[in-house]
């Protein structure tokens, strides 16, 4: 095989690959704009707002702030000799940055197989996380700055105060919980423009 049927044989590969990973919203500040451009994403939402009594806008700044809505996002990558890649330096990955085994605690207790990589099935553990955030350390569902405190450090950690001596943490946390209570007002502001205008409108 030539050079150039290599090349253009790896070329191809690599816009098959990004043809199959869905872009991030336009404009991930404004949830109206997100539900306009992402129309399965809003179903999720309140798919999922109903099933765990958790308003939707917190488990979206969650995430937000932990992968840019980017569905195969990886933490930096570690490597030996300082040049060749060796793994990443945690297993976070995808919409939620959920680790491995965390990830597996949430597919055990719920009963289910799930993607990281799957906008609902981030959402549902996140809604997840939030729910026994709230049996474990008595955080309000609807309180973005500590929700995502606990988020962060871990139940464990939560409950030590491990990101009091963070100051970066708690700017990062504040943020969140801005975030979660501007896309609240902002749905608000849409909610009726929203909603289905015809049947076919739950496929877009």
């Amino acid at each position: 095989m030539s050079v150039g049927k290599i090349v253009s044989s790896s070329s191809l590969t690599a816009l098959l690959l990004c043809a199959c990973t869905p872009s991030p919203p336009a404009h991930p500040d404004d949830i109206c704009s997100v539900f306009h451009e992402k129309r399965g994403w809003y179903h999720a939402a309140l798919r999922e707002e109903k099933k765990w009594n958790v308003p939707f806008s917190v488990p979206m700044a969650i995430m937000y702030q932990e992968s840019g809505f980017h569905s195969n996002l990886h933490t930096k990558r570690t490597y030996v000799f300082w040049f060749i890649p060796w793994g990443y330096i945690t297993t976070a990955y995808g919409y939620p940055q959920a680790k491995t085994d965390i990830w597996r605690d949430y597919e055990k207790a719920t009963d289910t197989s799930a993607s990281r990589e799957d906008f609902a099935d981030s959402l549902d553990f996140i809604n997840w996380y939030v729910t026994n955030t709230k049996k474990q350390a008595k955080v309000p569902v609807t309180d973005g700055m500590r929700q995502y405190l606990a988020y962060h450090e871990g139940w464990g950690g939560y409950r030590k105060r491990s990101y009091a001596s963070k100051g970066w943490l708690m700017t990062v946390a504040r943020k969140v919980g801005a975030r979660a209570n501007v896309y609240a007002a902002q749905y608000a502001s849409c909610e009726n423009d929203l909603k289905d205008k015809g049947f076919w409108s739950w496929l877009f």
